[in-house]
């Protein structure tokens, strides 16, 4: 079962233009990001999809593979979707260029996940500041039994009316059959993905299971500026 690694990187971030290319440490974000995924024992290769020359221009220039998509594409899964029709996988995991500190372990986790999920995993952690619960940038997840997605949310579910939550953190990481991931891209997003701006409801909402793997995982998403200046400084003092 051939095991590729593709993350989506575009220029035209509303508020975060050019974020892939941010400097961290001398090299740029996108950079560390696909050096932790070349940590992975599941991967057999790894790739940047992108519709931006820039971009791929870096990507050339350090020696990294790049696949060049579309432009219009709605989410980070569409591009990869794209990405994926121009490689030979079994199973793709969709690694987001944002998390310069992301786990080369939670990478193995959500890959070897597919095996029993069949369709599509994602990976989760326990949140570690409670700050993070609140911010609508940190998407947050609820679990079933079963240990599939129940529903994912910007804003901090369940809520606490009984007693205390544990709260828990949706990543950025997911793993995809090829069929599944077709069926992503052939499927429009339904309303409450439009009103959450989560993808993986894409799934939840036709009635398709999401095996939810708890990993353990420090990385902080860069969705803007601020959150640039306190990964640099984790980094630095690592």
């Amino acid at each position: 079962m051939r095991v590729v690694g593709i993350i989506p990187c575009r220029w035209g971030s509303t508020r975060f233009p050019g974020k892939p290319l941010a400097e961290i440490n001398g090299m740029p974000m996108m950079w560390h990001v696909y050096e932790r995924a070349l940590e992975c024992k599941s991967l057999a290769a790894v790739y940047v999809a992108t519709d931006d020359e820039r971009i791929a221009e870096v990507c050339r220039n350090l020696g990294m593979n790049v696949l060049m998509t579309r432009s219009d594409h709605a989410t980070g899964t569409d591009r990869v979707a794209e990405a994926a029709g121009q490689i030979e996988a079994c199973v793709i995991v969709n690694i987001q260029g944002d998390e310069p500190m992301i786990e080369p372990a939670a990478i193995d986790a959500v890959a070897s996940a597919i095996e029993i999920a069949g369709d599509v995993s994602n990976g989760w952690a326990r949140f570690s500041e409670t700050s993070d619960v609140v911010d609508a940038n940190n998407v947050k997840v609820v679990i079933g039994a079963d240990g599939n997605a129940l529903y994912f949310s910007r804003q901090p579910i369940p809520y606490p009316k009984g007693g205390r939550v544990d709260y828990r953190r949706q990543l950025g990481l997911y793993a995809f059959g090829t069929e599944a991931l077709r069926f992503f891209a052939g499927t429009p997003a339904g309303p409450l993905e439009q009103a959450e701006g989560v993808e993986m409801l894409r799934f939840v909402e036709q009635g398709c299971f999401v095996r939810m793997v708890e990993v353990e995982d420090r990385s902080i998403p860069v969705d803007t500026p601020a959150d640039l200046e306190r990964v640099r400084a984790m980094m630095k003092a690592a």
